[in-house]
């Protein structure tokens, strides 16, 4: 299969090197999870897609996945996200969006969601 390519803001490179330099801890912990390809598919941390940075992101699954902290909660940074998504699922993209608190107290959970992703990305792209 091959792969699209999604343009993005070749000025947010910068900036994303500075945000893997700057992880939080569910970032950091997330990571440690999913790196290395421990889940069968390899992630990018803070990538450049159209003219945000995905904390995380799969090409092969399609697959962005956000942590958001308590700024995320705010009305206007809610509706931000919403433009965001839309904007990404136009390139057949699919969001997870994890809490910044449920990533760090409750990882088994997170790894399950994607892992369930994953298996129903699977299912589709390679039926029995």
């Amino acid at each position: 299969m091959q792969r699209k390519i999604i343009p993005y803001n070749i000025h947010l490179k910068e900036l994303a090197r500075k945000l893997r330099n700057s992880s939080t801890p569910g970032e950091i912990a997330l990571w440690n999870e999913i790196k290395n390809k421990k889940l069968g598919y390899d992630f990018h941390r803070q990538k450049p897609l159209l003219n945000y940075i995905a904390d995380f992101y799969s090409p092969e699954l399609e697959l962005v996945i956000e942590i958001d902290g308590r700024y995320h909660e705010f009305e206007g940074k809610f509706q931000s996200d919403v433009d965001r998504d839309t904007q990404l699922k136009v390139y057949n993209l699919h969001i997870l969006r994890f809490s910044e608190i449920e990533v760090v107290r409750d990882m088994l959970n997170v790894l399950r969601t994607i892992a369930t992703y994953i298996a129903e990305h699977e299912a589709r792209t390679h039926p029995l």
